[in-house]
């Protein structure tokens, strides 16, 4: 058994994918085997923490640690699932660096999914969703989050506004354009208010922007919100943050 000094100092937090109840028995995967062990030398009867994005966070106890696997026990709910506002990023990839800081963030603070999006002037079009994804892990893991972002597969611009509209419910559009003029004017903070409490999708555009022919798409579409984000141009992981500290402030889960 866990001795209750033990429970209040497992500090140790898991993403893991299985279902999580009381008595359950969960095996761990590699790379979180070789963290347990080699990296934090842990062992059989110590606590961590786990959650996987449904059940909440849950206190495990090592159950078994060895060269070959680790294996956990669930032992009881310390936390009850809650979940973010439903925000999604649309995002053109950029540099392999400053890409791992936009999920870490994106996670942080509080997106439901990441969208890499291919716009004309996108110049990364190779990915590692592992290596993305990790970075997602590792974020919610570190910042004491219940969920991890879905991450999509790559689509180009068009798609992306296509599942936009074919979307139920109806999902808008927050486009974050250097032209839009001063942040929050009258005009926008109506606009946000009148979207607070639904689903939104934020779209981040790459360093060299958008094309005239994406730009008269996205301001042709009725369900577009255009803001700005004040009279610098900012590199995409900047606005990036920037877009998502402004959405939760005045729509999302910061209210």
């Amino acid at each position: 058994m866990v001795s209750q000094d033990k429970q209040m100092t497992g500090k140790i937090r898991l993403y893991i994918s299985e279902d999580l109840s009381e008595g359950r028995n969960c095996s761990l995967i590699k790379s979180q085997h070789h963290y347990l062990r080699n990296v934090m030398r842990c062992q059989s009867g110590e606590p961590i923490l786990v959650f996987n994005g449904r059940d909440g966070e849950w206190l495990a106890e090592i159950s078994q640690i060895d060269k070959k696997e680790a294996v956990i026990q669930v032992r009881s709910k310390t936390r009850p699932q809650s979940f973010t506002s439903d925000i999604h990023v649309l995002f053109a990839p950029v540099k392999k660096t400053r890409l791992d800081y936009m999920v870490q963030k994106a996670t942080e603070m509080g997106a439901t999914s990441l969208v890499p999006v291919m716009t004309q002037y996108t110049q990364k079009t190779r990915l590692n969703y592992e290596r993305l994804k990790a970075n997602m892990v590792e974020a919610a893991e570190q910042c004491n989050l219940l969920n991890v972002p879905e991450l999509c597969e790559a689509i180009n611009l068009e798609q992306a506004l296509e599942k936009l509209d074919d979307a139920t419910p109806a999902r808008s559009l927050i486009f974050c354009d250097e032209s839009a003029g001063p942040v929050l004017t009258k005009d926008s903070r109506d606009a946000l208010e009148a979207i607070k409490n639904k689903p939104v999708a934020v779209l981040i555009g790459p360093e060299g922007g958008f094309s005239p022919a994406e730009r008269q798409k996205l301001y042709a579409r009725p369900d577009t919100l255009t803001i700005s984000l004040g009279p610098r141009i900012l590199r995409a992981d900047t606005a990036l943050v920037a877009t998502l500290s402004l959405c939760q402030m005045t729509i999302g889960d910061w209210v």
